[in-house]
């Protein structure tokens, strides 16, 4: 069961993440934590986090990961042919079409109504991380200074979101915990 649920689980997200990656994520989250309760929120996030830092496709690396962790290889394997055949079979059939109507109106108003649905998917996706960090053990005011400063990081230095992320992580590891000296 666990197999056709990892296969039907990523081949929605192979079927509806229109737009790329960015669009998948929010498919991913909503059917690995929310549907099947695969993982939490929190490590949902961590798993993003990481495979953003990889390269590659986020869906596939995604699928790859939660697949193994779901099922062993055999999980893997078939999570990813779930988000791959999907978008091969569609971008063969979507592009022939398109590529016969390429001129319509109807076709370019189609095309350009695709990127608003996308940013509402990831500031939506997005909202939600921002509400989870100023819950947790981060806080409100860190969590501030970790938006700004990474907006900053990107946006105005073009700095890497790799670099980002992995500095992140070396100084959550580097961190000491306030929990140190015995109690609890």
């Amino acid at each position: 069961m666990k197999q056709a649920d990892l296969f039907m689980a990523f081949f929605r997200v192979g079927m509806l993440g229109y737009g790329g990656g960015p669009s998948s994520i929010p498919l991913v989250q909503k059917e690995v934590v929310g549907r099947y309760k695969w993982m939490d929120s929190e490590e949902f996030g961590d798993v993003l986090a990481l495979a953003n830092a990889l390269p590659g496709p986020i869906a596939t690396k995604l699928a790859g990961y939660i697949g193994y962790r779901v099922a062993g290889y055999t999980g893997m394997l078939n999570a990813v042919l779930a988000t791959i055949v999907p978008t091969i079979i569609l971008m063969i059939l979507l592009l022939t079409g398109l590529n016969a109507f390429k001129d319509q109106p109807w076709v370019q108003g189609a095309a350009s109504a695709v990127v608003p649905v996308v940013a509402v998917m990831l500031l939506t996706m997005t909202w939600d991380f921002i509400k989870k960090s100023l819950g947790s053990s981060l806080g409100t005011v860190w969590t501030i200074i970790l938006l700004v400063g990474s907006f900053v990081l990107l946006e105005a230095l073009g700095v890497h979101p790799a670099i980002i992320i992995f500095a992140l992580l070396l100084g959550a590891l580097l961190k000491k915990d306030k929990k140190e000296g015995g109690t609890p």
